[in-house]
């Protein structure tokens, strides 16, 4: 099974291809420095795709990481992914950047937390690959949350606001980490619709948040 993996929404993004019948699933991969998505990602999908000789409509799947994370990041990852899926024929599946946190960290149950802004935090409690909610919380709904478990952090702004609950600090996940749910998801057939999936911003966008309300009074 072949797919293709993509990440944009943290500081660094990633390009991956896969291959679930090889010894080593990971055939080739691109790092995006910065937050340079929008100008590399589909010149770095292009390059891995031909480096490696596969066609998009070989793949069992595109996967994406669709936030939460940095709004444009997270916005040029899933229109990508999107246009890449209806382009090939091939079926997409998106995966949330907390569920890739609690899965690098491990544990039973993992909190995962990550910088929303604001004194804000994107928070989801994890069990496997199962979570029942993601959230955005401030810092003490986050402590109440978190009891019990890992809390698993991948940004230091977020490990010395959350030092009283003793994070585990792991490396920034990226598109290889969603592997696994990708080999889950396409053996069991559980793909997105693109036509109708969303990114996962978890909060408004600034726009959203600043332009007045329309008046009801006419």
């Amino acid at each position: 099974m072949r797919l293709l993996l993509m990440d944009t929404c943290g500081s660094e993004g990633s390009v991956v291809l896969a291959d679930t019948e090889l010894i080593e699933r990971i055939v080739a991969a691109e790092s995006l420095p910065g937050r340079t998505a929008s100008e590399r990602l589909v010149p770095a999908v292009r390059r891995v795709m031909e480096s490696c000789g596969w066609r998009l409509g070989e793949l069992a799947a595109v996967v994406v990481v669709h936030g939460p994370g940095s709004f444009t990041g997270v916005r040029v990852g899933l229109s990508a992914a999107k246009g890449l899926s209806e382009a090939g024929g091939v079926p997409l599946i998106a995966v949330s950047r907390l569920a890739l946190l609690a899965a690098v960290a491990e544990g039973d149950p993992v909190h995962a937390v990550l910088d929303a802004g604001r004194g804000e935090f994107y928070y989801g409690r994890y069990s496997g690959h199962r979570c029942p909610q993601e959230s955005l919380l401030m810092r003490d709904q986050v402590a109440v949350a978190a009891e019990g478990g890992t809390v698993a952090v991948c940004e230091a702004k977020v490990a010395e606001a959350l030092a009283e609950l003793k994070p585990r600090v792991v490396a920034e996940p990226g598109a290889a980490d969603a592997l696994p749910f990708a080999v889950e998801r396409a053996a069991a057939k559980n793909f997105d619709d693109a036509a109708v999936l969303d990114a996962n911003y978890l909060r408004r966008t600034d726009a959203e948040i600043f332009t007045k309300p329309k008046s009801s009074v006419r």
